[in-house]
C-alpha cells in the first residue's frame, strides 16, 4: 500500500507526514492477489503556521482483483503550496 501511495499519489518533492488517524484491515490479502488503490481527498487546508504548505486528509482504499476493499487508511499529509 505504501509503495502504491508513494509512487502514484504523493508528489516527488513531498514533505514528512505527521501521522495516520485510521488503519483498517478489512479482508486478508493472499499471495497472487492483484491490488489497486483509490484515493479521495476528504479535506484540504492551508497550514496556519506555515502558509507555503497545505494539509490534506486523503481517504485511501486498497482493493483486490474482485473489487473488494481490503484496507482503508486515513493519513494526514503535508504538501507544498503555490504562492498565492
Amino acid at each position: 500500500m505504501m509503495r502504491m501511495y508513494a509512487d502514484g499519489f504523493l508528489p516527488s518533492n513531498g514533505l514528512p507526514a505527521p501521522g495516520v488517524d485510521e488503519v483498517r484491515w478489512l479482508k486478508p490479502v493472499r499471495p497472487g492477489d492483484t491490488l489497486r488503490m483509490r484515493v479521495t481527498i476528504k479535506e484540504a487546508r492551508t497550514s496556519q503556521s506555515k502558509p507555503d504548505r497545505g494539509i490534506i486528509r486523503p481517504f485511501s482504499e486498497v482493493l483486490n482483483q474482485r473489487d473488494e476493499v481490503v484496507l482503508t487508511v486515513l493519513p494526514i499529509n503535508l504538501v507544498r503550496r503555490r504562492p498565492a
